[in-house]
This record gives C-alpha cells, sequence and structure tokens, in this order.
C-alpha cells in the first residue's frame, strides 16, 4: 500500500498514540522529536498541512519550501535512525505532507533524549528531574516550578530557553555561598560571586535574544511568505548556507543586530513578524531596553558605571562605579524576561500557527 493509499482512510481521524496533524512545516528538530515517540512506541504517520481550529481541515502545506529536505535532516539528528517513509501527498486537490515511522526494535534517541507516545501527547522518558538544595533558597525552587510550566504546550524555542534558565536557577542554588552568603537581596561581598553573577545575568539576557532569533526562524519556516522582504541579501551569504534551513536560521539570527545593540525599539520596528503579535508595548520595551544595558555594562565594561549607561539609569549610579545586583534581583528579572516571552510565545502560535511540544 503506498503513502497516499494509507493516507486517504486516516485523513482527518482525531489525533492519537499513532496520528498527529501540524498545520506548518515545524523546524527539523520539532519533526525529530515526533519521530523518535513514534518509533519508540507503536510507529505512527505525522501529516503537514492539516490545521487543527476551529476543527480539523486539510489547509493545505506551502511548497515554498521543501519539506523533505528539513525531514531528512530532522531523522539525521536521530540515533539509530529508525525506518520512515514521507512524500508529498494530495487530497482533494490540496498538497500534504505525510512522515511515516515504524515501531523501532532499539531506542531512538534525540541528543540524549527519550521520546514516546502517551495518547496524542509526547513525553521525554529519560527527563532530567529537578532537584535542589534541602533547605535551600526557596525563591529560586518557586521560579523553577513555575517555569515548569511554562513549558506545557510550548514552541520548541520556548523550551530550550525555559530548560536554560532553569539550569541557571540550579546554579545559583549550587553557588549559595558565593552568591548570596548572607541573604539573596543583599550584593555579595565576594570576588568570585562578583564575577559570577554578572556571567549568569548576562546568560539570561543572550538567550531571551537567542529565544527571539529562534522564534523568528520557526514563524519564517511555518510562513514562508513572512521571509520576503526588500532587504538586500549578499549572493556570499546564500551560498554559504547549506539549505534553505540553514539561511533562515542565518536570516533569523541577523534581525537580532538592533537588540544585541539595546535597540529594543529598532528591533520591533524591523520585524514586523514580532511587531505584528502586539505584545512589546512602550513601557515593556523601556524595561527590556534597561535590562539589556546592563548586560552590555557587564560584558563590555565588568560592570563599571560609565556615562552611556546613565542615560538609562540617571539616577543612584555614579560613573566609575561599580554596578551589582543582588540574587533576588537577577531572579526577578529572569521572571520579567519569561513572561515577556510566554506571551510572544502564545501569540506566535496563534497567529503563525506554530507546532508545540
Amino acid at each position: 500500500m503506498t503513502l497516499q493509499e494509507q493516507l486517504s482512510s486516516i485523513i482527518l481521524q482525531p489525533e492519537s498514540e499513532t496520528l498527529e496533524y501540524k498545520a506548518v512545516l515545524p523546524p527539523s528538530k520539532s519533526i525529530a522529536q515526533i519521530i523518535c515517540s513514534f518509533a519508540n512506541t507503536n510507529g505512527g504517520i505525522l501529516i503537514l498541512g492539516v490545521s487543527e481550529i476551529g476543527g480539523l481541515k486539510v489547509s493545505g502545506l506551502s511548497e515554498d519550501f521543501r519539506a523533505t529536505s528539513i525531514t531528512h535532516k530532522a531523522i539525521d539528528l536521530l540515533t539509530p535512525k529508525p525506518i520512515v517513509d514521507y512524500g508529498y501527498i494530495s487530497h482533494n486537490s490540496k498538497k500534504l505532507f505525510a512522515i511515516k515511522v515504524d515501531k523501532s526494535a532499539d531506542i531512538v534517541s534525540l541528543a540524549g533524549k527519550i521520546y514516546i507516545r502517551e495518547g496524542e501527547k509526547i513525553r521525554q522518558s529519560n527527563a532530567t528531574v529537578n532537584v535542589f538544595i534541602t533547605g535551600g533558597y526557596q525563591g529560586i525552587t518557586l521560579l523553577s516550578a513555575t517555569l515548569e510550566k511554562l513549558k506545557i504546550d510550548a514552541t520548541d524555542s520556548k523550551i530550550r530557553l525555559i530548560e536554560h534558565y532553569q539550569s541557571i536557577l540550579k546554579m545559583m542554588d549550587t553557588l549559595k555561598p558565593i552568591l548570596y552568603p548572607e541573604d539573596p537581596g543583599l550584593f555579595t561581598l565576594v570576588k568570585e560571586g562578583k564575577v559570577l553573577s554578572r556571567i549568569l545575568f548576562s546568560s539570561v539576557v543572550d538567550n531571551f535574544e537567542t529565544y527571539l532569533s529562534d522564534i523568528l526562524f520557526e514563524i519564517y519556516l511555518a510562513k514562508p511568505e513572512t521571509l520576503k522582504s526588500d532587504q538586500m541579501v549578499k549572493v556570499e551569504d546564500v551560498l554559504n548556507c547549506v539549505d534553505i534551513q540553514d539561511f533562515i536560521t542565518f536570516w533569523a539570527k541577523q534581525k537580532i543586530g538592533k537588540l544585541q545593540k539595546g535597540s529594543v525599539k529598532g528591533f520591533i520596528s524591523e520585524n514586523k513578524q514580532i511587531k505584528d503579535l502586539n505584545i512589546i508595548d512602550k513601557a515593556a520595551e523601556e524595561e527590556i531596553e534597561k535590562i539589556l544595558q546592563i548586560r552590555h555594562l557587564y560584558s563590555h565594561r565588568n560592570g563599571i558605571v560609565d556615562d552611556k549607561f546613565l542615560k538609562y539609569y540617571p539616577t543612584g549610579f555614579t560613573i566609575g562605579t561599580e554596578h551589582q545586583q543582588s540574587t533576588d534581583e537577577i531572579l526577578n528579572k529572569l521572571k520579567y524576561l519569561s513572561n515577556v516571552i510566554d506571551k510572544i510565545d502564545k501569540a506566535a502560535i496563534q497567529k503563525y500557527s506554530l507546532s508545540t511540544i
């Protein structure tokens, strides 16, 4: 029986342990997770081009980007490679893309992670449990629990960011003697603690930027038409990319340039995909920009206040003094950025029909 014949008999049946739909083309890693979960359970079929909003309906899949090459890349991420059949099919004159996965005799993993199916949901069977120090700072454990809830029905980009933030919280929990030896609300006086606080905070902000780049990539991949613009692209840049997915990744990272220079407003104005979500208002722009300026100060001035920094913080600081943040202040900013990302992610999923994990 051909793939076309198999799909004709099940199309628009409810999602189950062996059947999943996606309205648009997900990133290769997301496809790899789905293939992995099918292979480790009872096999199954993923059909791209079927919308679930307002009931199942065949919406079709854009052929602007090649699903075949991205699926091939997804399979290459798996160890060992399961038996997979994939290709374009037609249904009522609309193009769909189907990926059929056989049950694997061996456990299949993705970067060391093992995924299985529980009904229509995917679960990591060897997930790391966040265990914190007994009697440690409760603010850290509570924030980690809050972040865990944000991983539900999220994009791959958001889940990766949350997991990184949780790893930062684990470090902060373990390094209490140098980060907050007296109280999490007080500056540490330990020299190594000051340096580490700056590094951890910079990592929080860097990964916020990484998320924005990654979510742009997911939007471009799901909605190819949003990538089209009148902005010039160097032929050299295109030729340096292995395939279209590699180019989209490069292009999304290029869009972060304004943000890395501390211009939140400039980033939003140049990225209609984020602007149209209407999540980051003027107040949020100003708050994020201030957070970015602290990161810049840490990365380029070792935390020593300069005149540029005073433009954003005109009171409370003096040129030449060391800028410090308590553990509580870092946690508050991490929580703030997480909330912004949560809103962006939910809005992007709704507007662009992004794939969720």
